[in-house]
């Protein structure tokens, strides 16, 4: 029970890390407010636990973030988990593709965080903190890697935007970290391995990466997800938190 009585909004909760982290957070107490535009998924996870709200919510519209949160507590934590994967090098981007990850993965990271922030602070100041945890990436923004070229941009840009909140807010009890998990096997990973031209090789190609030989699972990674909503980080804001198996040493 480390998040009992917390209110936590988790973003893109319908699979992957966001949906183990919905249900992660919700067996530790809290109650948990999913949100995605994938709807039926959505449905299932109160079926897994009814300490789990669902929402439809397009996080790259401020109309609708404005209704969701006329309609929630304030928040004791919020993991802003959604984003898009783009592949190619500088050459092969459309402007089209760069404005879209940029609004997805770091601009609409800032409108939830505009949005929600002035709650949290009124619950920081009742309960000493509250969490931002924002998801980012090691790939391209700590190290990089081939064909990450907007993506890399975007989560680089996330770590900026993290310790930038941080740092403004430290005082009042707000503490912002971004965690950049290593490659993790979910539904995204698994749709890309698919589409490419060689499925068997690029799925070899993404563990070979790895030092420990295997892909992350979502267990690897909710553990510091739920580290850094808790309060058992109170003194810990403003880091991009690394889990990713080694690949950064």
């Amino acid at each position: 029970m480390r998040l009992k009585g917390m209110n936590i909004l988790i973003t893109a909760a319908a699979q992957g890390i966001g949906r183990a982290s919905a249900l992660a957070a919700a067996a530790e107490g809290a109650v948990v407010h999913a949100t995605d535009i994938d709807t039926e998924s959505l449905a299932s996870l109160y079926a897994e636990n009814s300490n789990i709200k669902t929402y439809r919510l397009d996080v790259t519209k401020q109309t609708q973030i404005d209704a969701l949160a006329a309609n929630l507590p304030k928040l004791d934590g919020l993991f802003n988990c959604a984003g898009v994967v783009h592949n190619g090098t500088v050459l092969d981007i459309t402007d089209a593709d760069w404005a879209f990850a940029f609004d997805l993965n770091v601009t609409a990271m800032m409108r939830m965080c505009r949005t929600f922030l002035p709650g949290m602070l009124d619950r920081a100041a009742e309960t000493g903190t509250a969490s931002v945890l924002n998801m980012a990436s090691m790939a391209s923004s700590i190290k990089g890697f081939v064909n990450r070229t907007s993506y890399g941009a975007t989560k680089a840009a996330v770590i900026g935007l993290s310790k930038s909140i941080a740092a403004d807010f430290v005082k009042q009890g707000i503490r912002c970290n971004a965690i950049c998990p290593g490659t993790v096997d979910t539904p995204s990973l698994r749709g890309r391995i698919a589409a490419s031209a060689d499925p068997v090789q690029a799925e070899k190609d993404f563990i070979a990466r790895q030092p420990m030989g295997r892909l992350a699972s979502v267990s690897d990674i909710t553990p510091m997800v739920i580290y850094l909503l808790s309060p058992e980080s109170r003194f810990v804001s403003g880091q991009a938190m690394l889990v990713d198996g080694g690949v950064t040493i």
